[in-house]
Order: structure tokens, then sequence, then C-alpha cells
């Protein structure tokens, strides 16, 4: 259980007494929440008081009276408003005037306990403000996750576009000082190498972009009977003149009905990352086998490859965003580190699961579990 520290703030010691003995026992839980909160109640009999202990306990709810020796409670308000503290407060008052009222909103009270209180008004409000809570910090949680994708992002657009936008305009510069020689056929390597250099951008973006799909494209009008044998069939095509240079061969089969209700963008998405990566994590003359399994209401899809493996200590972190495992045998390789990232989510979406198994210098196998019958995405997540 979690535990939340309340500052109760009035100069009557019953009130701070009896806040302290109903809530001696009390948890909260709701089926949204991690785990269920529990309280320990601090108390203070002045403003002044209130706020030595604030600024010592950092408490995560404040139960504060108006009316009180010294400075006000509405003063106390303010201050906490002013330090900018993430704590949700609640006014416990016999009386207040509309001034008060409206002077302790603009402040961020958030609620009124009126007194006399009973056990069970005490207890609801409690129940609603650590829900309050709890969302504010989840709230706070996800913005602060949200700016470090941000800056992930950036980070990976002016590492990966700067670079092969450097060579590439290199090769440029060689061809328009004609560095090695008058013919057009004096560039080819130059050419091809930008050629790469290019598709590699345009593979980031192509990340990017599911990246930003599956967080904000949900629609379910989209679902429909999918059929995986013909998604993975098309990714076969996409991912075949990768897999000819490197004389890899591709093998299909398909043991099961293999229908499955689905967004057919996302199946895509899945086959096309995931083959993508078999072939460019292969080695030379090396093999993929795509094997679709499931005759109950669950459906695998088998990726095993003949690539350079995974260490059993890479795994852990092998689906975090941006995550690149870095050896030489990866050093050459381009990538955003987003495929299997996002891969992991479109699969979660329908409530499905990946796994992996690798041993280095002898391949990986993945496996696809998704459910067959109709899974609504969940716009939520």
């Amino acid at each position: 259980m979690a535990v939340l520290k309340i500052l109760v703030v009035d100069d009557e010691p019953g009130i701070r007494s009896g806040v302290t003995r109903i809530l001696k026992n009390f948890h909260v839980t709701y089926p949204f929440m991690e785990e269920d909160y529990t309280f320990e109640v601090l108390e203070a009999a002045t403003g002044e008081e209130g706020i030595e202990i604030l600024e010592r306990e950092m408490p995560d709810i404040m139960l504060l009276d108006n009316k009180l020796p010294g400075i006000q409670g509405v003063e106390v308000l303010e201050y906490v408003k002013r330090k900018n503290y993430e704590i949700v407060v609640a006014m416990i008052t016999s009386y207040a005037s509309i001034d008060v009222a409206i002077r302790a909103t603009r402040y961020g009270a958030t609620d009124f306990i009126p007194k006399p209180f009973t056990p069970q008004e005490l207890k609801s409000s409690i129940e609603n403000i650590t829900k309050q809570q709890y969302l504010r910090r989840i709230t706070h949680r996800l913005k602060e996750e949200g700016k470090k994708v941000r800056f992930q992002f950036l980070s990976v657009l002016s590492h990966e576009l700067k670079a092969p936008l450097n060579a590439i305009e290199g090769y440029l510069r060689m061809m328009q000082e004609k560095q090695s020689g008058e013919m057009i056929d004096d560039y080819a390597i130059p050419i091809d190498r930008s050629l790469q250099r290019i598709q590699g951008m345009r593979n980031l973006i192509m990340d990017l972009l599911d990246f930003t799909k599956i967080r904000l494209d949900r629609r379910e009008e989209k679902m429909k009977d999918v059929d995986l044998r013909e998604i993975a069939s098309n990714a076969i095509v996409t991912v075949q003149p990768y897999a000819i240079q490197k004389d890899i061969t591709i093998n299909l089969t398909v043991n099961c009905n293999s229908l499955v209700t689905a967004d057919p963008d996302d199946m895509e998405i899945i086959f096309n990352n995931m083959l993508s990566n078999s072939v460019k994590y292969n080695v030379e003359k090396g093999f993929v086998d795509i094997t679709i399994n499931g005759c109950d209401e669950t459906i695998s899809v088998v990726f095993t490859d003949t690539g350079i493996g995974i260490k059993e200590s890479d795994i852990d972190t092998l689906f975090d965003e941006f995550v690149r495992i870095k050896n030489e045998r990866t050093k050459d390789i381009t990538g955003s580190g987003l495929g299997l990232s996002i891969v992991k989510k479109v699969v979660e979406l329908y409530n499905g699961s990946i796994s992996v198994e690798s041993t280095p210098d002898i391949g990986s196998t993945f496996t696809v579990r998704l459910p067959r019958l109709m899974i609504k995405p969940d716009n939520k997540k």
C-alpha cells in the first residue's frame, strides 16, 4: 500500500484528533489505481505551524481551517499556490463568506468540508481528494514522459538525419567539382551511397510516422477481418529487394485459418517491422521463416532468423523506445531504435504479447500472439 501524508491545520484539538482517529485504519482504492492508499496524519494548530510542517514534511493533502489564530487559512493557501506545491487542499470550516470561498477556490482549494462533519463525510471527501491527487500525479508523469519522448525525437532526428545529409552533401560537391572524372560512371559509388543514405532517412521518417499513428490514430471503424497470410505476403514483397541483396531466403508457412479482427494498417506495421528486422540483422545467405499457427482463440506469428542474435542482457530493454543494441556487429546497421517498440505498442493495443528467444551468432525467434476475435483497441493507452 502507498501512504499519503495529510496535514490538518485547525486550532480545535477535537477536529485534529477526530481526523486522526477516523483515518487511522482507512484506505482508499479505485479500479484504475495500481495500489491502495492509506494515510499518515500530521497536525498543526496555527497557520504558521502549518507552513513549518509543510516545508519540512511536504504532505500530499492539506485539510485547512480558514479561521485560525495568526495568519488565516486562505493566506496559507495563497502561500501554497505561490510556491507551486503539488498539494491537494480542502477547506474545513464552520462558516465562510462568499469572498473567502472565491479566494480559496482561486488559490487552488478543491473541496470544502463543513464542520461538524461525520466520519463518513470526511472519508467521502478524502476518497475524492485521493483520486484527484492520484490523477494529478499521473498527468504530471505523462507530461514528463512526453517531454522525454519529444527530447528523444529531437535527438534521434538531429543525429540520424544530420549524418546522412552531410554525407550526401559531400558526395554532391564531389560530383559538382568533378573530383573523380568527367563521366557519370566515375561517380557510381558516391551515387549508390547517397541513395542508401536517402533510404535510411526515409525509413526513419516512416518509423516516426508509425510511432505517431499508434499514439493518435486508433479508429474503431477500421476494424475488420484481416488475413494475416495476405499481410505477410505483402510484407515479403516489400522487403524482398533488400533480402535479395543479402541473398536471404524468406519462407512463409501457414498452419491454420489466418483471419483475425483488426485494423489492417496495424497488422502491416507489425509484419513490416518484424520482417525488416529479421533481414536487416541477418547474415549473408541466411534465411527467415515466418510461421502462422493457432486453431483456437489465439493466433501466433513466429519470425525465426539466422541473424547475429541478441545477448540475454540486452533483451530487457529491446522493446524500449529509441533503444538500439550497439556492438561490433550492429555499428554499420542504420535504424531509429523505434521498430520493436512500435510493434510492442500495437500488439498490446490488441491485448496480445510479443516475446523473443535469441542466441548470439545463431539467430533469434520472435513470437507475436494476437487474439483472433474482435478486440477493440484501447484509446486510453
